[in-house]
């Protein structure tokens, strides 16, 4: 599949703007940005930052934590634009939930992965 980089942050803002309240209310101080790909692993997306159950003190000053999306191996990994939303969200969802403190294993009791 193939989509241009511009269409395709589009695709991840449209799919993190339908993602539940209640999961993105609690965001603070992040940010999400889309890259290629990453430079050293095969990797769909990566949550950079202090998981809110491991803060301690967090104020003001503070640099904000990313989700970076990768674009080419969504691509790679997706037959149709279904396939890639899909793959967009189940990745958005995946480093959110990381952002809040929850590991792979209970994404995966959750249903999240």
């Amino acid at each position: 599949m193939e989509m241009t980089a511009d269409d395709f942050e589009a695709l991840v803002t449209e799919v993190l703007d339908a993602l539940p309240d209640e999961m993105v209310e609690g965001l603070d101080n992040v940010v999400f940005l889309v890259e290629d790909e990453h430079p050293d692993e095969d990797l769909l997306g990566i949550y950079e930052g202090v998981a809110i159950t491991d803060r301690g003190q967090y104020g003001f000053g503070e640099l904000p934590d990313r989700i970076m999306v990768y674009r080419l191996p969504h691509l790679a990994t997706s037959e149709t634009l279904d396939d890639l939303r899909a793959e967009v969200r189940t990745t958005l969802v995946h480093e959110i939930a990381h952002f809040y403190g929850i590991d792979d294993e209970q994404l995966h009791e959750l249903g999240w992965a």
